[in-house]
């Protein structure tokens, strides 16, 4: 559904390792294993991992130990801030002259939904393709692979080009490097559904069927400004980039108001709205406002498929 990008592991760039445990005692055996090599090479550290995991690093740790600690939660449940986190640590270790080695255990346990699952997996794929050409640096994706769906842990295996076991990193020949495998079909609509179709001069009119709809099912008005920012926004490219209409539907889905944006256009960067626009940059800024703005957004685009885009808020304020 979108460009057949192929994404090599270079030898001495991005270093993306798959590291499947089970237990606690294998994720420390690891993860410690992992630090140590960095400490040696005098390379910078940067822990983020959920907070019981963190806990068992830092009683084995000594307080001395140059690890930085980073709050796995600070992105929340949205995959499509993750990527940020790790391009501000590489400009800062940069900065500083020193290589970086990353540990990484994203929100596995947390994920509500099947659709955040999927987003998580296809964050680990666009690492591989968003640091392609960054600085040598080496993440851990640890993985407790402890009563785990065998099919999803093959599908998080192909995101990852390199594979850890008995203390070293080896080329994973499961991997695979091409973006058509890395979108996964979205579930099906929960009825009952509503529908509007909107042009240009129809943004009002998307952003009242927004709130109506939002109040029936009952999300809390502290999350609607921050949505109706974001149907703004998808709803403006729509008119500006994907044949001048679309069509809005919503619906309410595992405690999730989903709003879901459909239209002819394409786009064309998988990495649009997950990486921090910069100030020369030209575009790319409404959907990485979108991401800070939803709980989770799913976008599938292709040339001849056109683009679907869903925006999840959760039905509880936070």
């Amino acid at each position: 559904m979108s460009p057949c990008l192929q994404t090599e592991q270079p030898r001495d760039g991005f270093r993306h390792e798959l590291y499947p445990y089970r237990g606690d005692d294998a994720f420390l055996g690891g993860a410690l294993g992992f630090i140590q090599e960095a400490l040696d090479a005098r390379e910078g550290v940067v822990v983020s991992v959920p907070g019981d995991r963190e806990a068992l690093l830092r009683a084995e740790l000594p307080d001395s130990a140059p690890v930085t600690f980073l709050d796995a939660a600070a992105p929340g449940h949205n995959p499509g801030r993750l990527l940020a986190v790790w391009q501000d640590e590489i400009a800062r270790h940069s900065a500083d002259g020193r290589p970086l080695r990353g540990i990484g255990e994203t929100a596995w346990r947390q994920a509500r939904t099947p659709s955040q699952a999927a987003e998580l997996r296809y964050h680990e794929w666009l690492l591989n393709l968003a640091f392609a050409r960054s600085s040598a640096w080496q993440l851990l994706c640890p993985y407790d692979t402890g009563g785990e769906d065998p099919v999803s842990l093959e599908a998080l295996i192909r995101c990852h080009p390199l594979i850890r076991r008995a203390g070293a990193a080896e080329p994973n020949a499961d991997y695979d490097g091409d973006t058509a495998y890395a979108f996964e079909e979205l579930t099906d609509p929960c009825g009952p559904l509503d529908e509007l179709s909107y042009t240009r001069g129809d943004l009002s009119a998307v952003r009242d069927k927004v709130t109506t709809c939002a109040a029936e099912a009952n999300l809390p008005k502290s999350r609607l400004d921050d949505l109706l920012l974001a149907v703004t926004e998808v709803a403006t490219n729509s008119i500006r980039h994907g044949g001048g209409r679309g069509t809005l539907r919503t619906w309410a889905k595992d405690s999730t108001f989903i709003c879901e944006f459909r239209d002819a256009g394409h786009i064309d960067n998988p990495l649009a709205g997950r990486i921090r626009p910069t100030h020369q940059g030209v575009g790319g800024r409404g959907l990485w406002l979108v991401h800070q703005l939803c709980d989770l957004v799913e976008i599938r685009t292709g040339p001849q498929t056109g683009t679907t885009i869903r925006l999840h808020t959760n039905l509880s304020a936070h």
